[in-house]
């Protein structure tokens, strides 16, 4: 009630003071001046209508803001809003915000000065009134308010967050302000503004967070299916090893021992690893051998294997089942459909900060008869992605003469540690 009092008293004042010159001045007009009842009248009405229109104001910010001081009576608001965004998204935020306001009006965008002008239509709360030509308080000023928003970008260099001014005031003047009241459309404003902007933040959030579960759920499945496929080994090549090492064990008991030697040793690296632990090259390498020289057991002359890999490298982190997928698919795809069988080469090169690894072939190539689902080949480029985070691919091309190369590329481990031990 205190404040409103001052506030009420305020305003009286500055019309007391409107009221005192226009005596002196209509007692100053011959014979118009003998007549004070007008005078009386206008101020009494006047008085009337500012005292309705005060409390009404006061009403209104109290229901708008849930209280009444200085700043909330006020008829211009200004506002600090800290964005936690870069400066250019703070703006498109920001100009998004007004432009959704109700009876906006014009609008104007500076994004190299990140600043936002704006008019909007002042819509009366209380509906058209009938009396609303005789009271004073509409007579000054237009019925319209502006808008002033700027994007401040924070002081750090490497700081993502952008402070916004935001002013809401009426068009007229600022010395009206003495004389009317706003009935609370500024502050109203104001705070849909702010509404707006912690709204399209709260989305922000919410759909980064979707994002980021999207993504870890896409890992775990994706990480799922690799463990599945790290677990079992196929049946069919798992039977027809078995079912030649039992007739080798008849007609060549040496080459039966080597055979499931080369087994054992291929599903001791099967077992399925940690959760995220990565394998190595040399590992995973171990079993494409193992693999093949099984292959090589049961094909015999149809299959040639071609290793260069240098020691250097095989420490190299490699997801498990990757090599092995690429050198499956150069068997089932490449190889065996030919009668002549052919050549696997499994290479390794450092590229820079880089490690290349090529698993070729000299089989049918691109053979739409002989394609398979290519769901390895996108399992590898999933779980690169995943792994990596973008910073590996995969690549399969034609080989020449005749075949298909596949090339894993991942960063070099080596080379990332010697930098960050020299850096």
């Amino acid at each position: 009630m205190i404040r409103t009092a001052f506030f009420l008293i305020r305003i009286l004042a500055a019309w007391a003071l409107v009221f005192v010159l226009a005596g002196i001045i209509w007692s100053s007009i011959p014979l118009l001046g003998e007549w004070e009842l007008p005078l009386v009248l206008a101020i009494l009405v006047t008085t009337g209508f500012v005292v309705t229109g005060v409390f009404a104001h006061v009403d209104r910010v109290r229901l708008i803001a849930g209280k009444v001081d200085r700043e909330a009576l006020g008829n211009r608001q200004r506002r600090r809003i800290e964005i936690p965004f870069e400066a250019g998204e703070a703006f498109d935020l920001l100009d998004a915000a007004i432009r959704e306001l109700p009876n906006i009006e014009e609008v104007e965008s500076a994004r190299d000065s990140l600043q936002v002008r704006a008019k909007l239509g002042r819509t009366d709360p209380y509906g058209a009134q009938k009396h609303a030509a005789w009271n004073p308080l509409a007579w000054l000023g237009t019925p319209r308010n502006q808008i002033l928003a700027t994007v401040m970008p924070s002081a750090g260099r490497d700081s993502e967050t952008g402070s916004v001014t935001l002013i809401c005031e009426p068009e007229s003047p600022s010395w009206t302000d003495w004389f009317r009241v706003d009935d609370g459309t500024n502050l109203e404003n104001a705070e849909a503004i702010s509404r707006a902007i912690t709204r399209r933040i709260a989305e922000r959030r919410r759909r980064e967070q979707a994002a980021v579960v999207q993504t870890e759920v896409e890992k775990e499945l994706t990480v799922a299916r690799l463990s599945l496929l790290h677990a079992q080994v196929e049946p069919h090549f798992l039977y027809n090893t078995l079912a030649s090492a039992q007739l080798l064990t008849r007609s060549d008991p040496a080459r039966a021992e080597q055979m499931l030697g080369n087994l054992i040793q291929y599903l001791r690296h099967s077992l399925p690893r940690e959760h995220d632990e990565l394998s190595t090259l040399g590992a995973e390498l171990e079993r494409a051998l193992a693999y093949l020289e099984i292959l090589k057991i049961r094909m015999g002359a149809r299959l040639d294997v071609q290793v260069d890999v240098p020691e250097i490298l095989r420490g190299t982190p490699l997801p498990a089942m990757m090599l092995q997928t690429l050198v499956e698919n150069a068997i089932k795809h490449g190889l065996e459909p030919r009668t002549a069988g052919g050549t696997v080469w499994i290479r390794a090169r450092q590229d820079g900060g880089q490690v290349a690894i090529t698993v070729a072939d000299d089989g049918e190539g691109f053979n739409t008869k002989q394609s398979g689902t290519g769901i390895g080949l996108k399992n590898v480029r999933e779980r690169l992605r995943l792994v990596y985070d973008g910073a590996a691919s995969l690549a399969v091309v034609a080989n020449f003469p005749a075949g298909v190369a596949a090339t894993i590329t991942v960063p070099d481990a080596t080379a990332t540690r010697e930098a960050q031990r020299h850096g």
